[in-house]
């Protein structure tokens, strides 16, 4: 049996420049293997359709790209030449932010800080969103001047418990050294980031937002902002159906009831019991299809409780909120893929077949994960004989196979052959351990298109036209 496929979701004008085969090879034999290609005019549409949706749904508001997303000086420019603003998460953020053209006022401090971040914020004038009672207070003893800060609340009804943030039963402590200190903090509103994309739970968050905002008036602080985070999804599956098609194999295959997909003891966070397969796996956010538009706008028009069934979008323009957001993968989803070369293939004792790239898995998915999408081989096989083979990486643990999951190809590829990874610009592209090896830093190579053709330049190289 040869797997199903899982196609990849693409947007056309990367489909246009990997079906320049030519083009793909030189790139490769130019910059080397393996290579992170990056599309700025993709960041750019991704970003024209979430203010789009804002521009329909909600009052005046803000969106601070999430640069923790990717190292990229050309993402950071071309968000920058948009006009947005940025979220930072580190003192090398903030100075890549203010090398890209941010100016301190465009640019927001989010997650937990010490006092060397707390200061270069200050030095740069960011607003400071706050993760917790201590920055507050120490925020207030390092400013000489008012700061402008949001306040991080978690602990909402119904939310996980979060390492982040100010547990809403500690609000009224905030409160009080706002009140303390309103000649060095300067309350902007306040702000919270789930670790779901559900919008119920979202929903009860502003719910409780919207409370504190009436609690801080109480307080004699005037809230102006409310900032509901990031945390859109991404697309990456271009066929539901296949995607589904790949997840019944895959069981059937833990289950002994078909061909073994899976490599090993592998098995994605599912379990057997009982002749049945339990639980999630943890491919799961692969199956999305709702692009994060769509996720942000159902958002916006979903009625608020106790607000007379006005949606939540209107509930914070009427109340004069300008809303922030703090989109990161969204704005970069499919507009990022990473090439590799086959290095050589050959057959396990167990009889699969590995291609063996030169690449490690964490370079192109985060360690605990399996993307279930396929990568592509960007060559014609000598033998056109669609085939299931593993992609294994070069570094030293058994569990370094690039996909633990049987992919369907075409046929064998040979060594040379380039291998496509898309939709890897959010995390994958910087998270890779390769360098314990002294594996060398992958380059990123930014990808531009005009009436001329494709041209491309090193990341840090790049300007916005």
């Amino acid at each position: 049996m040869t797997p199903p496929a899982v196609p990849a979701a693409l947007p056309p004008l990367v489909a246009d420049f990997l079906a320049d085969r030519a083009a793909v090879r030189a790139a490769l034999d130019h910059y080397g293997s393996p290579l992170h290609l990056l599309f700025p005019q993709v960041h750019a549409a991704n970003l024209a359709t979430v203010r789009a949706v804002l521009d329909a749904g909600a009052g005046p508001y803000r969106i601070c790209y999430a640069h923790k997303v990717n190292r990229s000086a050309a993402f950071a420019r071309t968000a920058a030449a948009a006009g947005i603003s940025v979220d930072v998460a580190s003192a090398g953020e903030l100075s890549a932010a203010l090398a890209a053209g941010f100016p301190g006022d465009r640019i927001e401090a989010t997650g937990p800080k010490g006092v060397s971040l707390l200061r270069a914020a200050l030095a740069a004038g960011v607003t400071v969103n706050v993760d917790n009672l201590w920055e507050l207070s120490t925020l207030a003893e390092l400013a000489d001047a008012p700061v402008p800060v949001l306040l991080r609340i978690s602990g909402f009804p119904g939310s996980a418990p979060s390492r982040f943030g100010i547990d809403l039963a500690a609000a009224d402590t905030a409160f009080d050294v706002l009140t303390r200190h309103r000649d060095r903090l300067r309350l902007l509103g306040f702000a919270f980031h789930l670790d779901t994309a559900a919008t119920a739970e979202r929903v009860r968050a502003v719910a409780a937002c919207l409370e504190l905002v009436e609690r801080a008036y109480g307080h004699d602080l005037t809230p102006t902002v409310l900032d509901i985070g990031g945390g859109l999804r991404q697309v990456f599956t271009a066929d539901a159906a296949r995607y589904d098609a790949y997840d019944d194999a895959l069981r059937a295959g833990l289950l002994g009831r078909g061909e073994a997909l899976h490599w090993g003891s592998s098995t994605f966070g599912y379990h057997v019991a009982g002749g049945a397969v339990h639980g999630g796996p943890v491919f799961h956010k692969y199956a999305n299809i709702e692009p994060a538009a769509a996720i942000l706008a159902d958002l916006l028009a979903t009625p608020l409780p106790g607000h007379s069934g006005r949606a939540l979008g209107q509930v914070l323009a009427d109340n004069l909120l300008e809303l922030w957001l703090e989109p990161g993968k969204a704005l970069v989803d499919q507009a990022g893929v990473t090439l590799a070369s086959v290095e050589f293939v050959k057959t396990a004792g167990n009889g699969a077949t590995l291609v063996h790239l030169d690449l490690s898995r964490d370079t192109v998915t985060a360690a605990d994960q399996e993307v279930l999408i396929d990568p592509v081989v960007l060559a014609e096989p000598a033998v056109a004989e669609p085939v299931g083979v593993f992609f294994a990486g070069h570094l030293c643990l058994e569990r370094d196979l690039v996909t633990q999951r049987q992919v369907r190809v075409a046929g064998v590829p040979a060594p040379g052959d380039p291998v496509l990874f898309a939709n890897t610009g959010a995390y994958h592209m910087d998270l890779s351990a390769a360098q314990a090896s002294m594996h060398p830093v992958v380059p990123k190579v930014a990808v531009r298109h005009s009436d001329s053709g494709f041209t491309l330049c090193p990341d840090a190289d790049y300007r916005v036209p």
